[in-house]
């Protein structure tokens, strides 16, 4: 804690309430600056972290003495960790977000080669010849996998199936009586006997494992990462024909907050190595591209 000086002269600490103050201020601005440097608006940011818009406001204006997990959701949201908005240390004067920032805009091969210097073990080894499809629900993760494993021989697994028979109930009852961060432990948990278990196989994961920092950090060093992208419209159609009506139930703004959420993702989605568009294609087509796809890149050696 910085020292300060009074009126008289003399040296002294300040106190807490100036402290905590000082503390609310420096989260709020970052919060801000953090969500102006994504382009995320305000609604969008309130949509994903689950705090309201007025909440927020008062966050970033200085005037919320915000909980500590609610401040975990907007950091999660923003990709940040929590660290980063709450430290005494500027985070956007800090040498190591500069390079994260710089990472995150470089191509591919700048990347790779990246990793290839700062990695203790180089990264093809560490991905062995493990594929994860990522992206939204709805964009045919599951049904492209299952299919692509069959046609070549390798095994597909769903991460959502493992939580479950880690946890012994489906993952709707997980999210009831765990929370999400329960959820996320669990999500975690099960990644990380995948990865010690399989060194061949196809992965389908949930939309939002990429705003979980280190688990989707986790990801990305150990499985060739392919987006599996598609149209608002597409994901909602396909949720909707899998007999799921809960999407549009009862909600009209559904689409506008799919898009959002896309919208608000994009960033994190395009950090994988590759990406396949399934927009209005037939299945048939999809399957062909994705197998055409592993064996240009040998993700599978």
């Amino acid at each position: 804690m910085s020292e300060i000086t009074n009126f008289k002269g003399e040296v002294t600490e300040p106190d807490a309430d100036d402290a905590v103050s000082a503390l609310i201020l420096r989260v709020g601005d970052r919060v801000r600056k953090a969500r102006e440097r994504k382009g995320i608006p305000r609604r969008v940011l309130s949509e994903i972290s689950g705090v309201s818009p007025r909440y927020l406001a008062q966050l970033e204006g200085g005037e919320g003495n915000i909980s500590i997990g609610l401040l975990q959701r907007v950091a999660i949201a923003l990709d940040h960790r929590i660290e980063w908005l709450m430290g005494e240390e500027d985070p956007w004067t800090s040498d190591a977000l500069r390079v994260a920032d710089l990472f995150r805009v470089a191509s591919g091969d700048l990347r790779q080669r990246v990793l290839d210097m700062l990695a203790p073990e180089p990264i093809e080894a560490m991905r062995a010849h493990r594929i994860c499809l990522i992206g939204l629900r709805g964009a045919g993760k599951s049904t492209l996998g299952a299919a692509v494993g069959a046609a070549i021989g390798v095994p597909f697994v769903e991460l959502n199936r493992e939580i479950e028979d880690q946890s012994g109930m489906p993952v709707n009852e997980v999210m009831a009586l765990y929370g999400q961060e329960g959820y996320r432990k669990l999500e975690a948990q099960a990644l990380g006997r995948i990865i010690a278990t399989y060194d061949t196989m196809i992965l389908a994961v949930a939309g939002g494992i990429v705003a979980e920092p280190e688990t989707y950090k986790t990801l990305l060093a150990n499985f060739h990462t392919i987006w599996v992208r598609a149209s608002p419209a597409d994901h909602m159609n396909r949720v909707r024909a899998q007999g799921d009506t809960r999407p549009m139930a009862g909600n009209p703004e559904a689409m506008e907050q799919l898009k959002s959420i896309l919208t608000s993702r994009e960033v994190l989605y395009e950090r994988a190595l590759a990406q396949l568009e399934t927009t209005g294609k037939p299945l048939e087509a999809s399957i062909e591209e994705l197998i055409s796809l592993i064996r240009e890149r040998r993700f599978l050696g």
